[in-house]
Order: structure tokens, then C-alpha cells, then sequence
């Protein structure tokens, strides 16, 4: 690609195939060294596998933690950076900002230093990545330690880690940040709301903010397939009713979450669940011109569009966002604010 600036803000430079693909849609980036005068190198220490795409990875593989691992390495040396050819999904990454060039000009990435250490906020499945080793796989945290670098472009977003939370807790809770923030604008006062994969980090965060924007006079209903994350999220404040079921199982799973609500369907369903197969659960438990928020990657587009169209139900589907502004400072805020979250995201992520 000759004809791309060599300093493009959005990447283009590092695209190896197709001719005019944007990094996200690029079959294979280059991630080689050195970095640009309009880029940042982060040496990377973690990899927070986005949780569709870890879950396959890892099922796909017998659930063992060493082939799960030698996958996601031939991905990235395959591709110059991860994307679960499945799931079309990666995760983001954790690290150490080695070099800002002399021409970034975003604000966020021109605040950095070398030695801080951040998380990035943009897909791994557009981050020029290379990996030298898999040092080990943590499946209960959907997280991967290597030894490798990556390359922000101008346009890329990053946090720098908070000093007053765990790198663990704070990074599992940034992987996800985009699901709370949407939901604090879609959520309003007495709304009743259900979240598909409520026992996972987006569900519980989506959890929290939904009772914070309904109050007490909305219903929060929490449908979690795992009967532990059941009796985890049984002993939070800001869950109202708890749905132990199989979200795959369309019209059970519906019918079980309208009966918590009296028999009516929710304002607002949020999928955050982490397998395929779950769309006609989220629109069969939707009331009459309510709306759906698909933010799982495991989710389809088509799948949840035909199948809406095929049971003649008129709702909002919205395609999760990954990105809102203020997304990062607003969910660890959440973390901050609750005792109960906090404690969870700790035992569960903050090793």
C-alpha cells in the first residue's frame, strides 16, 4: 500500500492484506519493530481474551490450558494480531508504554510516559501484535501472560491503570467498560430490566448500573446458566430476581425471566452472555416496542434480525458498542462505589 501515509492516524500503513481494509477487517497487520513517530510501543504482559472468544478457544481445545495457549499464539503470528477466526472477536491487553513518538497527537495517548502502565481500550482484533512466548493461560480469568509488544495508532485509547485498584480487578473491569457505560444511558428511572450472562464481569457490572439508573421502582433480573454464579449474584443487593437457565433454550429461558417480572416482558434485555444461540432468549423476554442490546460477541446480527422478524416481535435491537466516551473512568467508578462488586471482580479477577 505505497500510496498510505506512513503516519496514518487510523493505521493503514500497518495493513499487509487486503488493499484499503481498515485494521479491524484486515486479514494480516504488520506489528514488526520499530514503532512510528505517530504510534506507541507497549510492551505487553497480559492478554484479556475477550470472553466469546476465549470460551471457544478453549472448548475447541479439549479445555486445556497449554493447546488453549499454543491457538492463541498461531492466531497472532498468523495474523499480526488476535482474532478469534470464529468468533471474529479478541479481547484488549495490558502493559508497559515503551516509546510515544514525536508526532502523536491525541491528547490521551500524548499524556503517556514510558515505564506507565496501561490497558488498552481498542479490539485486539486492530492492534498490530506480536507474542515471543505464551508464558501461562489463566482460564478462570480469561487472561493470557506473554512476553511480547503491541502498537497503538493516533487513534487508539488507553488507560492508564488507577493506582487505588488491583491491576487484576481493574483490568478485568476496563475489558468490558463499554457494556456499563450504554447501559447508564439506556436505563431510565422504573424500567425493568434482564441481563442474559449476568454472572460474568459485563453482567455483573450491567447488573449494578441498571439498579442504579431503575431504582426502586424497576426490577432487575439477572438469567446466569452456571448454578455458582447463581448463588453468587442470589447475595447481591442490586439484583432483584435471579434466573438459573440455559439462555440456548429460548422459550423457557423467556418464560422463566417474564414470570419474575409478573408476566410481562422487560423494558430493556442486555446480552452479555459469552456463547452463540442466545438472541431469540433476549427478544422473546423484550415486552411489545422495548429494546434489545446485543453487546455479546457470541451474538448474530441476522440471527437476532430474522429471528425478531420471524416471531412478528417489534423491538429496538442495538448493537453493542464497545466504545462510549468516559467509558474507562465511569466503570471503575462503579468499582469504587460498590463493596459488593468490588469483592466479586477481586475474588474472581484480581489474582
Amino acid at each position: 500500500m505505497a500510496w498510505v501515509d506512513a503516519r496514518h492516524h487510523l493505521g493503514l500503513h500497518r495493513v499487509i492484506s487486503p488493499d484499503g481494509a481498515l485494521p479491524q477487517a484486515a486479514q494480516k497487520l504488520d506489528a514488526t519493530l520499530p514503532s512510528g513517530r505517530s504510534e506507541v510501543l507497549i510492551e505487553v504482559s497480559h492478554l484479556n481474551v475477550d470472553s466469546a472468544s476465549f470460551h471457544q478457544f478453549y472448548e475447541s481445545h479439549g479445555r486445556d490450558a497449554e493447546a488453549t495457549g499454543e491457538a492463541i499464539l498461531a492466531v497472532i503470528h498468523g495474523r499480526g494480531k488476535l482474532q478469534n477466526p470464529i468468533t471474529g472477536s479478541g479481547g484488549m491487553l495490558i502493559g508497559t508504554v515503551k516509546q510515544v513518538g514525536a508526532e502523536v497527537t491525541n491528547p490521551d495517548l500524548k499524556a503517556l510516559k514510558p515505564g506507565d502502565r496501561i490497558a488498552t481500550l481498542v479490539s485486539l482484533t486492530l492492534t498490530p501484535l506480536h507474542v515471543d512466548k505464551v508464558i501461562r493461560v489463566i482460564p478462570e480469568m480469561e487472561r493470557v501472560e506473554v512476553k511480547g509488544h503491541a502498537i497503538l495508532f493516533n487513534s487508539g485509547i488507553a488507560a492508564k491503570l488507577p493506582a487505588d485498584l488491583p491491576e487484576g480487578l481493574a483490568l478485568a473491569a476496563l475489558d468490558v467498560c463499554g457494556a456499563p457505560a450504554q447501559v447508564a444511558r439506556l436505563v431510565k428511572p422504573g424500567m425493568n430490566v434482564a441481563v442474559i450472562g449476568g454472572g460474568g464481569k459485563s453482567g455483573l457490572l450491567c447488573l449494578y448500573e441498571a439498579k442504579k439508573q431503575a431504582g426502586a421502582a424497576g426490577k432487575v433480573v439477572a438469567l446466569e446458566f452456571s448454578p455458582q454464579a447463581c448463588q453468587r449474584l442470589r447475595q447481591l443487593p442490586f439484583v432483584d430476581h435471579v434466573v438459573e437457565a440455559n439462555a440456548r433454550d429460548a422459550v423457557a429461558a423467556s418464560e422463566a425471566i417474564r414470570g419474575a417480572l409478573g408476566g410481562m416482558g422487560a423494558d430493556l434485555v442486555i446480552n452479555v452472555a459469552n456463547v452463540s444461540g442466545t438472541e431469540m432468549a433476549s427478544i422473546l423476554s423484550c415486552k411489545h416496542l422495548g429494546t434489545v442490546y446485543l453487546f455479546s460477541m457470541a451474538t448474530s446480527f441476522s440471527a437476532a434480525a430474522l429471528g425478531a422478524e420471524g416471531v412478528a416481535a417489534d423491538v429496538t435491537l442495538i448493537i453493542g458498542n464497545g466504545y462510549a466516551s468516559g467509558h474507562a473512568a465511569h466503570t471503575l467508578d462503579l468499582l469504587r462505589e460498590s463493596t459488593e462488586l468490588r469483592t466479586i471482580f477481586q475474588n474472581l479477577y484480581g489474582g
